[in-house]
């Protein structure tokens, strides 16, 4: 009986492989080791870049918040104490919204953090 070599289903990952890894540099598109190790490697890093630009768009709002308070001679950790003693539930990212389109709705807020 002949041996067979190589089946379908091998041939697939690999075509599968190769197609994720399509453009990057030198043998790490071409061949299929290479290539998994790049595609394993580059999945890592997608999905800590998920996680990470959670964090980024957290300081982002915080920062744009904050350099809006500054005009109201408000620290920014002041500021959250406030609300939550005032119970606005509004969170950092329609704050810094607020902050930058409505200006007049952002300074009521800041009011009411004041008086609480």
């Amino acid at each position: 009986m002949p041996r067979v070599k190589g089946n379908r289903k091998d041939h697939r990952k690999h075509k599968v492989v190769l197609k994720l890894t399509k453009g990057y540099r030198g043998t790490r598109s071409k061949l299929f080791k290479r290539a998994n190790e790049a595609a394993v490697r580059a999945g890592e890093h997608a999905f800590a870049g998920r996680k990470q630009r959670k964090r980024d768009m957290r300081r982002l709002w915080i920062a744009r918040i904050s350099g809006a308070l500054t005009s109201f001679d408000i620290k920014y950790s002041r500021f959250v104490d406030g609300l939550n003693k005032a119970d606005i539930k509004i969170d950092r990212k329609m704050l810094s919204e607020l902050a930058i389109s409505d200006p007049k709705a952002f300074e009521e807020i800041v009011k009411k953090v004041k008086k609480a």
